[in-house]
């Protein structure tokens, strides 16, 4: 799970994309205009090598909230979807 005190990444998406991984969730915070958009897919692939139908997008506000409320989003896609995850470290 991702720590809410340590995801201080708000200057660092200002400029690039932020890639992560969780177990097998990938995810990736990126600005897309005024605002923020965050897409999660199943391993092992990279985001470029995923289909579009398997990667789950979401927008926030591009700010140091609307990163928060993206880690809290990430957390409750990793527990929704527990099942998901670990089916995809299998391959």
């Amino acid at each position: 799970m991702l720590n809410r005190d340590n995801f201080n990444i708000f200057n660092y998406i200002k400029k690039e994309e932020y890639i992560g991984s969780m177990d097998g969730m990938r995810y990736m915070l990126r600005k897309a205009g005024d605002e923020m958009e965050v897409v999660i897919w199943p391993e092992p692939y990279s985001y470029a090598h995923t289909s579009e139908d398997l990667k789950i997008k979401k927008m926030f506000p591009f700010s140091n909230d609307g990163v928060l409320e993206a880690c809290d989003y990430l957390n409750e896609q990793y527990i929704s979807q527990k099942e998901l995850w670990e089916l995809s470290k299998k391959y």
